[in-house]
């Protein structure tokens, strides 16, 4: 079936993220030195961050509050008041830092644009991918934007029926192979994945090497090409 319908992710698939997470939780190693190495305290977060997801979903905010938990355990209920609002105060960093697109990015989406419906599906808090988004100059390129709080194969489905022609007809592109490529797969989706360099652990998966519509790119300006190629197929 023609691909008709074009899922692009958000957050270090078109512009820089996790890179900020990373800065952050050097900085929550630094506070509390005095009280765990940094592996440990790595250890203890991300276990805090997957407890809490059904919690807080996904995004900025969450992260702060699983960093408040983690500090409150990690120092048996002493950690101190200061240091307590330098955590909340990395978290206020993070929700107001500068937008960075990838590079191509912006001529991707013009190569893409008219062809196909372009829908943006990202998920997080929905006031700070809307900031994102606004600041990225990227809003009006798109056809639809969905912004959902998990992405599963029926959440795909939902979109790619609302937005265009079906699973069948639709192709996701992201940077996470769970969410961007296992999820839209299962959907009955084409699943493409574009490597940033750096994965939060609760997003990782086998790749689906075997999988029919899987697909793996070098980076997003390579996807007019390779759709051009699945046309032509």
């Amino acid at each position: 079936m023609t691909i008709t319908t074009i899922g692009l992710d958000a957050d270090d698939t078109l512009w820089h993220n996790e890179r900020f997470f990373h800065m952050t939780q050097a900085r929550f190693a630094e506070l509390l030195a005095d009280y765990t190495d940094h592996d440990h305290l790595a250890a203890r977060l991300l276990a805090s961050e997957r407890r809490n997801l059904g919690h807080y979903g996904f995004g900025i905010k969450g992260f702060m509050l699983s960093m408040i938990e983690t500090a409150v355990e990690v120092t048996d209920g002493r950690v101190p008041g200061q240091v307590i609002g330098q955590i909340i105060a990395a978290g206020q960093d993070m929700l107001s830092h500068p937008i960075d697109l990838l590079p191509g990015v912006e001529d991707t989406i013009d190569a893409l644009a008219g062809r196909f419906r372009l829908v943006l599906i990202t998920k997080g808090d929905l006031l700070d991918q809307e900031r994102k988004l606004a600041q990225s100059g990227l809003g009006d390129c798109f056809d639809a934007v969905e912004i959902v709080s998990a992405k599963t194969a029926p959440i795909y489905h939902e979109i790619f029926a609302k937005h265009g022609d079906g699973p069948a007809a639709a192709l996701m592109a992201g940077n996470s192979m769970a969410s961007d490529v296992v999820a839209p797969l299962q959907a009955g989706a084409w699943g493409v994945f574009v490597p940033h360099g750096m994965e939060w652990a609760l997003e990782r998966a086998d790749p689906p090497e075997d999988h029919p519509r899987f697909r793996r790119i070098a980076a997003l300006s390579d996807l007019p090409a390779l759709i051009e190629g699945l046309s032509r197929a």
